[in-house]
């Protein structure tokens, strides 16, 4: 029997050390499977369903080969539950005394230098950034790791933040005079240190590529790297395998210059006039492109006069200021790494702009401001296949949603990791019990204008009989937009709003109302986690398609059919495929959850491919006929009214009880006689209502 067997097993360590364990028979061969891979230092893909407890699957093997491991999640959030929660639990039922480690992004962290930088600034930050600034120098004086996130107070894109905390541009390095006391290096130090690193996603793939002092050491001493949520992985590493500019950047670098000028080198105003243009050059770029956020396709903007003209603009001010920052170089060290900054721009917008390249998507996106390019390769299997297979070491990548129908074959082709093996373990939930999946007859086309109504109709009815406890998921934000601005008149239920406030507000404010409505987009695909009665019914408008006008999706597909390949069955119909199972994954998060999933797209009955989509889905009940629907959202909504009755009336007896034994205790203290020996308790109670 393998280790894993024996610690997973009933009578076993984890049932005995952890209260309430369940032993799952998914659970047990998949921390098998990950035993197997560190001992033979493979590659391994597992697709665990919702439920499974991969987490502890991954986690236990790791820890028990005692081998330096790196765990990679989706998200900071996730990272921090796998840290503070399950890390702990698990390693103290095993008994391992490795030792484990946090590590964020630099941006995490706060910047010593940049901190003391802006103390006497208060003619560049505005009052709002000011009052945070006070905020983050009280906070700076007590914290032991620098993590901004200690800060509960601050919002996420608080406007301080980039003032605190440093970047990959604007960080000194060993050449910082706070670099013995700096918190990301401290932090860094100890991941080197420990047996067990937990980062993130976005952290793993961008020091990788970039060859950060970071994992430049961490990465070639891991002898187990593990990747959660695996499934975000491909988008994540194209990214960072790619390249990026962005007027933000170029911003950022003439206001950092500008507190050199003002602080250090006062004789030196040429490098404030030549920061101020190529900042207002970048800008005038932005110009060019209509207000809306928008993506799009670069190399057809580079054949644009007016933008052939900005870009030479643009590159001759990077020249200047460049040759302006060199008469000035080893007179301050943040004006020597502005230099640097400043020659990784000009080399970076060479290659942007150079529409003559093969292998990789130029394209463009818009925010309400500013403009970035990027330079995407369209596929990274050559080169992440390099790196699994040199050195020699064990990769594990696992998620509920790697598998489009019945295979891997699609994230296998897109990572390069056709040699991995391979596991599909089952969600032990009976969601042939647990859930019902509604495709309503009558449906319009997808893209008919009647359809807005027809989903405003449905999503009214679906409201009615769950008392609101939904999701309404869509793909756009215009439809997303236009459903809720409808919805507000009709129903009596909070209409919560993605876009309306941060994320983890909207959930919160969903959690705590009890007949909350919560509509949203791809933020809420995926990611969230709402139990129990709280959320019964989850609506999808349509098959969630990438944008055909998405520039990137355009280049893939040509590339595609260049290379004699089907792009709408090698690329849109999987992607569509993970995303819809992501969605439909909101609903069962726990074996006594119940609920419906409703997809309003015909498509679903009436194409080939839709036996790919219902293949990738959880073996729910189906069901074509809407009131079938209706009918198990109001059983499950009256089972859950009557459990609150129950519980209300538990209550309420359990109160009459303690008022009871404080009656009596209170006639007995005035009759002068000692409390029975079964109300022991009821002295405490007396003191607390006395006062």
């Amino acid at each position: 029997m393998s280790k894993s067997s024996k610690l997973f097993a009933p009578e076993g360590i984890l049932s005995q050390a952890i209260p309430g364990f369940t032993v799952r028979q998914a659970q047990t061969d998949m921390a098998n499977a990950v035993e197997e891979a560190i001992d033979h230092k493979s590659a391994l893909i597992v697709e665990a369903g919702t439920g499974t407890g991969k987490t502890f699957a991954y986690l236990a093997p790791a820890l028990q080969a005692k081998k330096k491991t790196i765990v990679s999640t989706g998200t900071k959030n996730l990272q921090e539950q796998l840290y503070h929660r399950d890390l702990p639990l698990i390693k103290k039922a095993i008994g391992v005394n490795g030792k484990i480690a946090l590590l964020k992004g630099r941006s995490n962290y706060l910047c010593l230098h940049r901190l003391r930088q802006h103390g006497g600034s208060s003619t560049l930050l505005d009052k709002t950034t000011m009052v945070e600034l006070s905020d983050v120098r009280r906070w700076a004086t007590s914290t032991k790791t620098g993590d901004m996130g200690e800060m509960k107070s601050l919002a996420e894109d608080a406007k301080v933040l980039p003032f605190v905390t440093s970047t990959v541009d604007n960080c000194l390095g060993k050449d910082c005079p706070d670099y013995e006391d700096c918190y990301m290096i401290k932090a860094r130090r100890k991941a080197l240190d420990a047996d067990l690193v937990v980062v993130n996603h976005h952290l793993f793939f961008a020091d990788m590529a970039l060859k950060d002092t970071g994992f430049g050491e961490l990465i070639p001493e891991a002898d187990v790297v593990i990747f959660d949520e695996a499934h975000q992985i491909p988008d994540i590493a194209s990214e960072y395998f790619g390249e990026a500019l962005s007027s933000r950047q170029l911003h950022d670098l003439s206001r950092d210059l500008e507190m050199v000028y003002r602080t250090s080198l006062k004789d030196a105003k040429q490098l404030h006039t030549a920061g101020e243009k190529c900042k207002m050059i970048s800008a005038d770029l932005r110009l060019l492109f209509p207000e809306q956020a928008q993506k799009g396709n670069w190399r057809e903007m580079l054949s644009r006069s007016d933008v052939q003209t900005q870009i030479s603009k643009l590159t001759d001010s990077l020249n200047v200021l460049y040759e302006v920052i060199k008469l000035h170089l080893s007179r301050d060290k943040d004006l020597d790494s502005i230099f640097e900054r400043v020659s990784d721009a000009r080399m970076k917008l060479t290659r942007l702009t150079d529409a003559n390249q093969k292998g990789v998507s130029l394209w463009y996106e818009t925010t309400m401001r500013h403009i970035v390019l990027h330079l995407t390769p369209l596929s990274i299997a050559a080169k992440f296949s390099k790196i699994v297979s040199s050195p020699e070491r064990t990769w594990v990548f696992t998620s509920a949603t790697l598998m489009v129908g019945d295979g891997f074959e699609h994230f296998q082709r897109q990572m390069g990791l056709q040699h991995a093996k391979t596991l599909s373990l089952d969600s032990p939930f009976n969601y042939q019990k647990q859930a019902m999946l509604c495709v309503p007859r009558f449906l319009p086309e997808p893209n008919a204008r009647e359809m807005r109504q027809t989903l405003l109709d449905i999503s009214l009815k679906l409201i009615a009989a769950s008392g609101g406890r939904c999701f309404l998921l869509f793909t756009s934000h215009a439809t997303l937009r236009a459903i809720a601005a409808m919805l507000e008149d009709k129903v009596d239920n909070q209409i919560l709003v993605q876009g309306t406030t941060t994320k983890r507000a909207l959930l919160e404010s969903y959690v705590n109302s009890d007949n909350a409505v919560l509509l949203g987009t791809g933020a809420f695909w995926e990611g969230v986690d709402v139990r129990g009665n709280d959320l019964t019914c989850v609506l999808i408008d349509k098959l969630p398609f990438a944008s055909p006008d998405d520039p990137l999706l355009q280049a893939r597909i040509e590339d595609c059919r260049k290379a004699g390949g089907n792009p709408f069955a090698q690329l849109q119909i999987p992607q569509a495929a993970i995303a819809l199972k992501q969605g439909a994954g909101r609903l069962i998060r726990d074996e006594t959850d119940r609920g419906v999933l409703v997809i309003c797209d015909n498509r679903l009955v009436t194409k080939d491919y839709a036996k790919t989509f219902l293949r990738s889905l959880p073996d729910m009940q189906r069901t074509r006929h809407l009131p079938n629907a209706l009918a198990f959202l109001e059983e499950i909504h009256e089972d859950a009214q009557q459990a609150k009755k129950a519980l209300k009336a538990n209550k309420q007896s359990a109160d009459e009880q303690n008022l009871q034994a404080v009656k009596a205790a209170a006639e007995q203290a005035e009759e002068g006689r000692s409390a029975p020996a079964n109300t022991a308790d009821t002295s405490d109670i007396l003191k607390k209502e006395t006062q």
